[in-house]
């Protein structure tokens, strides 16, 4: 008998987390890899919420909290959402976790009944069917056209509705595309849903602030008829280069924010109370700085997506948010090259040129890869060299 769960057997490690520790062990072994594949900030957090932090620790702020989150984050956290969404939440109906994954995982656990149907739009976050899948759902992947910018349509959405579907999950702007979903495209989803009246909608928002070409960012709680059946998740990770600190949160209905703690009770309790200090810092403090980060991210993104459209068999689509483009190499994959999946050219890639990037199947399509444009300016313009050689010298 083995020692180790059904449910464990159902998923696999996350693809992303396994492709930049590999890089980190090359790295080691005295390789000079360059690393595409984490979804990190190469930014450092800002001086004042370190400094918040700081104050935290030398006021004795080191005790446990309130299991989902202290009332000064929870206040932040309402204003936040009133002062940029124009959504109105009691501190009842927010939630704070150890990263934004906790909050997904912890509001799946609470909701989910064996059989209970999630539907996810691919190209997908990698663990959005995973912790469906460890929560007893069943995932109900529905691949997006990349004529359609990545991105469901109401069509498909109300195709992949059945009786057992209990929530969709929308993430604007995207990981892995970058696409964001603009206001009519909600508006169109919402009538789909606005007559299908069970389910919940999980809207992922963690990339909110990394847009680019006057996105105008639009929220599904928005949409005042849905905003009674939707969880919004967000975070501090991204927009203030915050990853290490681990603070991610949601407002939503009572009893799923209710339900959520319930879970949290028993599993980490409270996110660090050093790290709250901090995240309250970050959201009622100076802004200015993401979109001066937001200037860089898009001079990176402009240079990225324009090289690999010059290089032979590629393409890439622009994206218009986050901090990653989802390129083409389909016309690589054949028997010329010898290639035969995106697994195949990502696993060459790294180890003809020392460019670690992530295949676009882990992230539910085949014939894609995933590039991180988190990184240096510098090193985006070696690996842009890096790929173009090898793709240009496969045959």
């Amino acid at each position: 008998m083995s020692i180790i769960s059904n449910s464990l057997k159902r998923i696999k490690p996350s693809p992303t987390i396994a492709v930049t520790q590999k890089a980190r062990e090359l790295r080691a072994a005295g390789k000079d890899v360059i690393g595409l594949g984490a979804g990190e900030p190469d930014f450092d957090t800002p001086d004042n919420i370190k400094n918040a932090a700081i104050k935290a620790i030398r006021d004795g702020d080191t005790k446990y909290t309130a299991v989902d989150g202290t009332p000064a984050l929870k206040k932040a956290i309402v204003e936040k959402f009133k002062r940029e969404n124009n959504l109105d939440f009691s501190t009842e109906q927010i939630t704070v976790g150890t990263g934004g994954k906790q909050v997904l995982y912890n509001a799946f656990m609470a909701t989910l009944n064996k059989g209970d149907e999630v539907i996810i739009p691919a190209p997908f976050w990698v663990s959005y069917p995973d912790m469906v899948l460890l929560a007893g759902g069943k995932p109900k992947i529905v691949k997006c056209d990349e004529k359609d910018g990545f991105k469901l349509t109401a069509k498909k959405l109300q195709k992949a509705i059945s009786k057992k579907t209990k929530w969709l999950i929308i993430n604007s702007p995207s990981n892995p595309t970058g696409t964001g979903y603009t206001k009519d495209e909600i508006e169109n989803l919402a009538k789909v849903l606005t007559k299908n009246k069970k389910i919940y909608i999980l809207s992922d928002d963690i990339y909110e602030h990394v847009k680019y070409d006057n996105f105008n960012f639009f929220t599904i709680a928005q949409m005042s008829k849905l905003k009674d059946r939707t969880l919004t998740m967000n975070g501090v990770s991204k927009s203030y280069a915050m990853t290490g600190w681990r603070i991610g949160y949601a407002a939503g209905p009572k009893n799923i924010i209710k339900a959520i703690g319930k879970i949290q009770s028993q599993s980490t309790s409270n996110p660090s109370s050093i790290s709250q200090a901090a995240a309250v810092e970050a959201l009622n403090g100076p802004q200015d700085f993401i979109q001066e980060r937001a200037n860089a991210f898009k001079e990176r993104r402009d240079f990225v997506v324009k090289s690999l459209n010059n290089i032979r068999g590629i393409s890439c689509l622009t994206p218009n948010g986050a901090f990653y483009v989802f390129p083409s190499c389909k016309s690589l994959l054949n028997k010329k090259t010898k290639l035969k999946t995106d697994t195949d050219f990502v696993q060459k890639l790294l180890e003809k040129e020392n460019v670690a990037v992530v295949q676009g199947s882990a992230f539910g399509l085949e014939g894609y890869f995933r590039i991180s444009y988190a990184t240096s300016m510098e090193n985006l313009q070696k690996a842009m060299q890096r790929i173009k050689s090898f793709c240009e010298n496969l045959d």
